[in-house]
Order: C-alpha cells, then structure tokens, then sequence
C-alpha cells in the first residue's frame, strides 16, 4: 500500500469528508441448513409459516429445499443489519417445529447425493427457471458441493461522498464510470489481500467424512467420521468447496468493469463440451438452462463481486453495464460456528475498515503473474494458513504470513482511527486489536478454536456442530423480537405467498417459450 492511501486518509480527515463515512450501507445473507435434532438433514417442505422461497424479502432458500437463506435489509449501522439477522432467525426457530439451523459452513451428514432435495420455487415461469438453473448446477458439479453455506456481506459508499473523491482525484469522467472504477480498485486489492481474512476468520478447518465420500482427497483423518487438515482455515474457500474446472478457464482479474462484463458475457455464451453431453431438456424434463460455460451470471464463483440492485426481469450483468456498479458483496466469509449468527459486531468492524483500506490503496491493475500468485497464497492460506512459518508470495519475494498481516494492520490500523474519530468511539481500533491477537497466537483463530473444541471433547464434527446449533437455537429464541417486527415477518410471509399464487395465475407463456426469451435478451 503506498503513499497515496495515507494522503487520502489526511484528505478525509482533514477536509471534513471523513464523517460521510457514516453513511455507509451494509446488508448480511446468511445461509444455513435445515437438519433434525439428530443432525440429519431435514427432508421436510421449506416450512409454510416462513412464506414464500420464491417471493419473500428476507426469508428464502439456496439450492437445496433444506438451505435457508436469511437476507437483510440494507442499514447504515452494521449493527441494525446484525440485529435484523437475529430477528430473523428468532422468527424462523418459532416455525420450524423442532428442526435446528445448522450452524457451520460445511454441511451435515450427508446421505447418498440423491437425497437432497433441489429447492422449489412453485409452477410459474420463474419459479421453473430457478429450479431448473439448480438443476444445472447438480449435473454439472453435484449435490454435495451445492449444500455448503456461507455469508455474504454487502457494502456500498455513500453517495454523498463519490463527488468529493472524484474530484480529490481530479477525474473527469461521468461519475457512474468513476465510481465504477474505484470499487474496482475495492476489488483488485481485496483479491491481493483478503487471505488475511481467511486467516483471521476462516472457521472450517474440518468436515463430515460423508462429504468426501468416494472421492480423491489429500485430507486426515480426526475420527472415522471427521475428516481436516492440522493448519487449515476454510476449507469451504478450497477446491474442496466452490472449484471449477471449465470456469478455471476464465482467469477474472477484475481490472476493469468493461472486461469483467465481457468476460462473464462470453462465458454465458459459449458451449462446453462436458456440459453439451450432459443436454438440456431430455426426455422431456429439463436439466439444465444451456450447454454454456455459465447458464447465468451468478454460477460464476468468485470470493468478491461487483454488484447493482436490478429491475424487474433484468439480468445482473445488464444492469452493471448500464448502470455501474453500486455496491460489492463478499463471499469468503465462513459460518463461525462459536457465534450465534456465525459473524458478530467485531468482525463487521474490520471487515469495513478493511474494505475502505482496499478502496483507497493502490489502484495498479492485476497483471496475470500476480493473478497466479493471488491463487497460490489463497491456496496455501485455506489449507495451511496457522503453519508456523508459512510463507506467501509478495511481489519476487516471499514473506511469512504472520509479518506481512502484521504491516497490513499497521495500514487498516490508520483507516480504523479515522473511523474512531468519526464515530466518537474506540470500536474500531478494538477491532484492531482483537485481530492482532490472533497474528499474535494463532490458536485464537475460529478455525484452531473448532478443532481444538473436537479434539479435547473427543468428539466429532457432525457432533461438535449440532451441540452448537442446538446451543445457539436457545440464545436466538432468548432474544426478544418486538411485536412489531413479529408482525412484520408474519405479515411478509402471508403477502409472499399470495404474491407467488399471483405470479402463477398470470403467467401465459410455456416454460419453452419463457426459457428462450430469457436467454435471449
């Protein structure tokens, strides 16, 4: 990070635009599975008193009928979208009927692929598209990789501050282009340093034995049900989890948003082999949207994307080329199963400090050597980021892991008393500090924290998990949801379900027809 990030710094402080910072957005998507009190996955419907998967603003599912999906609105405070969080999963424990949220990323006990259940969306078009898009996703990478879950954490900028940049940095394009261009910056730097937060926060350095079932693995045994590796920190965040061999082929830098469009564009648009054998609609039912290397935007699997709310019936993609970007979501976040909501207050913090620190340092572009080695050190993080003495590959030298985190926070450690001032507080230097402590003892880290709770309980992942579902089950139901928001969840379940019968009463065409003209436009 060079000298122009602390300049920018003094810029905002000095100038009295710092304060615009407290109209950052934030949003919180959160999955999570469904299982029995056994720790089975649940074989039941997505419950009915929870609405609509299809319809419903905050309450739906991923791909499988059992993967819930929590989404928040989008607040000012983290906190808010924090609380919200555990409104909603308050309000979902009062529905499920004795059923636990699974409270890690890695999922259960898995049965045979088979049984998983793809998630349904009811019998109108755009129910059927979704359904059939994971239907896809089955057939072209399997049931199992498909049942891990994460957090997604949304940031956006005050508008309010996008002019005073602009002009700080004496830059004359239209300011769609401009702020474009600087959460593209957000993103290229946050794909240089973000195995820090894998180290940081990473929290699934063990799996069931059932998800590896049958197939090649480099991984250890912890007990005959419980496979890990010793130093990992997400292996949800390996080639273990979300990999993928034709969109290997992609090589997304993030440079710029005109070649991060055309570059997805052309992957919805172009046939893969694998999948052309696969087929599309065959014997009259469908399994899948296209033979293309992408059926649509969001089978592309990346730790970060840039992102903008859409109209109705519009493609993502669209709206990014139209409009630009308008906020970024980060992908790498895992389910800390320690946590009630597997993310608390303390993260959110440095997760925001760190991502304004990705936006006001080094704007230089990706060249495709350090695309490589972005790779290699987000390889060597998830799998053995806690070995003593690792080292990753900065620039043509190499350094241990533990320095280069100490002088990243040295950096979001200015970032973070900025904010201290803005918000009259010492949170964020708080935030700091507890993160330097794990640089200090690794055995601090979520992931060493969840493989020394197995080791010295005995105990096996699907065990230590399911102990903790049910733990965090008591904490959320303690929670007091006012009456207001207990109405308002009530009422949106009941409004989503008549708006998807309404969807399905006005629907006109054939799916055939439907399914054409979406790909089309």
């Amino acid at each position: 990070m060079s000298a122009a990030f602390e300049q920018k710094l003094e810029w905002l402080s000095n100038q009295g635009h710092a304060p615009l910072l407290k109209g950052i957005l934030h949003g919180i998507e959160k999955e999570g599975l469904r299982v029995d009190l056994q720790g089975q996955l649940a074989e039941t419907d997505h419950p009915v008193a929870l609405g609509s998967a299809l319809t419903h603003s905050h309450i739906t599912t991923d791909y499988s009928e059992a993967l819930l999906e929590f989404i928040t609105p989008v607040f000012k405070q983290s906190g808010e979208a924090l609380d919200f969080l555990t409104d909603l999963h308050h309000f979902t424990y009062t529905k499920l009927n004795g059923e636990l949220i699974w409270s890690a990323s890695m999922p259960c006990h898995l049965p045979d692929e088979s049984a998983i259940p793809v998630a349904r969306f009811g019998s109108s078009n755009v129910g059927t598209l979704k359904s059939v898009y994971r239907e896809g996703l089955n057939y072209r990478y399997g049931k199992m990789m498909q049942t891990i879950a994460g957090i997604h954490y949304n940031f956006s900028l005050p508008e309010a501050l996008w002019p005073e940049y602009q002009k700080f940095c004496n830059n004359n394009d239209r300011l769609q282009d401009f702020r474009s261009a600087a959460y593209f910056t957000l993103i290229r730097n946050f794909r240089r340093y973000s195995w820090l937060l894998l180290y940081l926060f990473g929290a699934s350095p063990v799996l069931s034995a059932s998800f590896m079932a049958g197939k090649q693995h480099d991984l250890e045994e912890l007990d005959k049900d419980t496979l890990y590796l010793p130093y990992a920190t997400s292996l949800r965040m390996s080639d273990l989890g979300y990999s993928n061999k034709a969109q290997a082929s992609l090589n997304i830098c993030f440079n710029h948003l005109a070649t991060y469009a055309d570059s997805l564009h052309q992957a919805i648009n172009t046939p893969y082999g694998a999948y052309e054998e696969i087929g599309v609609k065959v014997n009259g039912s469908y399994r899948q949207l296209n033979t293309n290397i992408l059926q649509i935007e969001n089978e592309y699997y990346s730790d970060i994307r840039p992102k903008r709310v859409t109209h109705s019936g519009e493609k993502p993609l669209h709206a990014l080329k139209e409009r630009g970007v308008e906020y970024i979501e980060v992908r790498n976040t895992d389910i800390n199963p320690m946590l009630p909501l597997g993310i608390d207050q303390t993260q959110s913090d440095f997760i925001d400090l760190f991502l304004i620190t990705c936006l006001l340092a080094d704007d230089s572009e990706i060249s495709d050597c350090e695309c490589e080695r972005i790779n290699d050190n987000h390889d060597l993080v998830v799998t053995r980021g806690r070995e003593p003495g690792l080292k990753l590959q900065r620039k043509d030298d190499e350094i241990e892991l533990i320095q280069w985190g100490y002088e990243l926070l040295e950096k979001i450690q200015l970032t973070a008393n900025m904010m201290d001032t803005v918000d009259g507080s010492t949170r964020y230097s708080d935030s700091i500090t507890a993160q330097r402590a794990k640089l200090d003892n690794p055995a601090l880290t979520p992931s060493a924290q969840v493989l020394a709770a197995l080791q010295q309980d005995g105990i096996s992942y699907e065990q230590f998990v399911l102990q903790q579902s049910a733990k965090h089950r008591d904490t959320l139901l303690g929670h007091q949801l006012s009456e207001q928001g207990s109405q308002y969840l009530a009422q949106q379940a009941i409004e989503s379900v008549q708006e998807q019968t309404d969807i399905e009463a006005s629907d006109t065409q054939d799916f055939d027809q439907y399914l054409a003209e979406y790909l089309a436009g």
